[in-house]
């Protein structure tokens, strides 16, 4: 990996008059301005569906596209809706947060709308689409139409067992009963992609690559386990026996429980890991990095009993290894991986690491804790990592500093000289800028000096979280003209 920087930066949180960020103007107005500020990479979390909690890592589809990204405007240019259409719902009234309830309850219906006009138009185009995606979309379309059917619910509280279970004749059965509702689901799946490639095309013209994050685990209320019970731990009803969390940790004493269902890599194994490389090849459709998290899960995985209330009774198993890693890397030789390695480091997971090849992650806001020896603070990289201020599961530093014990604050200030006169983001921005790893983020509030009110998530807590919108004209030539100096200061420019 070459010397450079990026930006993370969720699409949800970009400007919109539409309540949520979408992949249309304002992504390609982030674009040039990643270009003007000198940056290669725009980092995002992950693209899908989102459900319960609003959670991008508990997607109901570890391949589809998240339908409230599709942009508005860009409908109304193919003909699908009008201006008076668009503006006759309410998105919302506050600028910088996003109103999951409304936009659930309006987002669908201006959708159909579109979906009413253009399912027989590009019909051409949907049938190329449906066949290039025939591996995952047909089951997504006919679990999202099925699950709009019962209410919404978990597919495990479905109560027809045999649709529950996947069985053939029910899924032909209620896939022919749901026919519009499945081909709905089917044509949202056309638009996100065809606003998609387009901007990946643009970003590719202006010399900006798409870092995308890949939960290791996908949700229990997905197509995904549905569709494929076998490669999951499930007892004979599907329902999980064991499942993922971590114990205690930076965030939370009771450690934390995600309930994702794990995955039976016994049976992975037995096809050479077949669903993991449809699973990445889809990803790869996305992005030109991807950032695996929770990385470590592939040496040991925390596996908590099904129905506990906390992850404190969990076990650590051995996981695949380099038996995965391996065939991944072999398969995918020119897609580059960032390997999220923090929490429970070992000895394990560090050979994992090195074994892999893959960079590390280093946070600088884990870099001052005094009571231990630190391998955050930027005299101990490698070139073959990636620094981060913080991820999407930390403040913003104006927010850590805000948030910090004195001693830390105090140990920063004396490690990285930093004063009033520069101001204390700008300092650590630095620090991260002139360390020796390959590659640098921070995310964008960090540029904006935003505290902790546009933090994107607290780990281990449901509500209030994935919210952060930015305010309109904040991304201004004045800023990027700042990022750009200080990039090329540090030899990171595009």
């Amino acid at each position: 990996m070459e010397r450079s920087s990026g930006i993370l930066m969720p699409v949800f949180s970009l400007p919109s008059p539409y309540g949520i960020g979408t992949v249309g103007k304002a992504a390609k107005n982030f674009i040039d301005f990643l270009s003007a500020a000198g940056q290669r990479w725009w980092q995002m979390l992950p693209l899908g569906p989102t459900s319960f909690g609003d959670s991008p890592y508990q997607s109901p589809s570890t391949f589809a596209g998240n339908p409230y990204f599709i942009d508005p405007d860009m409908l109304v240019e193919d003909g699908l809706l009008t201006e008076a259409e668009i503006n006759s719902f309410d998105w919302g009234s506050d600028p910088e947060k996003i109103d999951y309830a409304l936009l659930y309850a309006n987002r669908y219906e201006l959708l159909e709308k579109a979906f009413e006009r253009g399912w027989e138009k590009d019909a051409a185009e949907v049938a190329e689409f449906s066949e290039e995606n025939s591996g995952w979309l047909p089951d997504y379309a006919v679990f999202m139409a099925v699950k709009k059917h019962f209410g919404m619910v978990s597919w495990i509280d479905w109560p027809d067992k045999d649709i529950r279970l996947h069985r053939p004749e029910a899924v032909e059965k209620y896939g022919k009963l749901l026919e519009k509702d499945v081909r709905f689901y089917t044509y949202l799946q056309y638009l996100f992609f065809k606003q998609w490639h387009l901007l990946k095309a643009y970003a590719e013209k202006k010399g900006i690559g798409i870092i995308g994050d890949l939960p290791i685990y996908v949700a229990l209320d997905s197509a995904d386990v549905w569709a494929a019970p076998e490669y999951f731990q499930l007892d004979r009803n599907n329902v999980p026996k064991e499942v993922a969390g971590v114990p205690a940790d930076y965030f939370n004493q009771d450690g934390q429980l995600w309930g994702n269902p794990l995955y039976d890599y016994e049976r992975m194994a037995e096809d050479g890991y077949g669903w993991w490389i449809r699973r990445i090849g889809g990803a790869k459709k996305l992005y030109d990095m991807i950032r695996i998290d929770h990385f470590r899960g592939f040496e040991s995985y925390w596996a908590v009993p099904y129905g506990a209330k906390t992850a404190r009774n969990g076990r650590w198993v051995k996981g695949p290894g380099m038996d995965l890693v391996g065939v991944l890397k072999n398969w995918f030789p020119r897609l580059h991986f960032i390997a999220e390695d923090l929490g429970y480091p070992s000895a394990e997971v560090r050979k994992l690491l090195a074994d892999s090849g893959f960079p590390g992650m280093k946070l600088i806001e884990f870099a001052f804790d005094v009571k231990d020896e630190n391998t955050f603070l930027p005299h101990s990289f490698s070139t073959n990592c990636v620094c981060y201020i913080g991820t999407h599961d930390n403040p913003p530093v104006i927010g850590w500093k805000e948030s910090a014990e004195p001693w830390d604050l105090a140990n920063a200030k004396e490690y990285l000289g930093l004063n009033d006169e520069e101001g204390f983001a700008r300092g650590i921005i630095r620090a991260g800028m002139s360390s020796v790893a390959d590659l640098f983020v921070a995310q964008m509030q960090d540029y904006l000096e935003l505290g902790t009110e546009a933090r994107i998530n607290v780990p281990g807590t449901i509500g209030g979280n994935w919210l952060w919108r930015s305010k309109p004209g904040a991304f201004t030539p004045q800023l990027a003209e700042r990022i750009a100096r200080m990039t090329k200061i540090y030899g990171r420019s595009n």
